[in-house]
């Protein structure tokens, strides 16, 4: 099923899609979400982004095509860090390019929506605490990722989190296509099966550090192929089974 986020006359509200309709929900569905604020034609146009966690935990160099592309060493073991909700945006959303970096860059990614607490999980219960999947871009200010070497600054700036269109809930994800094009061109074309690290095994290794709470979002990486954005540029993030996050660049 699918969840997300439609923008009303009344403010924001979460809604589980139905073909052209949309039944609002009174909270966010990981929360158990009933059906009391009825149901309206959902209009594509409307969405907003899907999630609102606590944390957004990102996994990096979990592809070995694309740390062979950046020059990096294979790590043992996930390469963790963290991205500010204040980054996210969503679907029609604009992506803004801070005066700050001279190289901004796309990363595709599959985006993994945590639906019950998890603490110290194994990895063969992992996949019982997902509520479902998204689209993200883990937008990066590569020129600053270099200077600092850690990377707070060049993936936490506003706008650097796009995650959307929505939520799909019925999806495995051990081998789901992953696409990034610009302005209509391929740049990025994977799948989920090269990951380092699964899925089950991120969230199992994430939960021994931090208790990831429901609503709470995990990006797992991004295929070869990541290159720049410049103003005016649409970018586009496809993952199969799930479908299309279309955004917009700007300065």
């Amino acid at each position: 099923m699918r969840y997300g986020v439609l923008r009303t006359d009344v403010g924001p509200h979460f809604a589980r899609f139905e073909g052209s309709t949309a039944h609002l929900l009174s909270d966010p569905p990981w929360e158990l979400g009933d059906q009391a604020a009825g149901s309206i034609a959902f209009d594509p146009a409307a969405l907003a982004c899907p999630v609102q966690p606590s944390k957004i935990v990102c996994i990096g160099r979990n592809y070995a095509a694309h740390i062979k592309e950046l020059g990096h060493d294979t790590p043992a073991e996930p390469l963790l860090f963290l991205k500010p909700p204040s980054a996210l945006v969503g679907p029609g959303d604009v992506v803004r390019l801070p005066p700050e970096s001279e190289r901004v860059e796309h990363e595709a990614e599959l985006a993994v929506v945590i639906g019950k607490r998890a603490k110290n999980v194994a990895k063969a219960d992992a996949l019982a605490h997902v509520f479902g999947y998204a689209c993200a871009c883990d937008v990066t200010a590569r020129d600053l990722q270099r200077k600092d070497v850690q990377f707070t600054r060049a993936k936490g700036f506003d706008t650097f989190c796009p995650v959307g269109p929505w939520i799909e809930t019925e999806l495995d994800p051990a081998k789901l296509r992953i696409q990034c094009r610009v302005n209509g061109a391929s740049r990025q074309d994977g799948t989920t099966d090269l990951m380092l690290f699964d899925v089950p095994t991120v969230i199992a290794y994430v939960s021994r550090m931090m208790t990831l709470e429901p609503g709470d979002v995990i990006l797992t990486g991004t295929p070869e192929g990541v290159g720049p954005l410049v103003a005016g540029d649409a970018l586009e993030v496809e993952i199969a089974g799930i479908g299309v996050l279309k955004l917009r660049v700007e300065g």
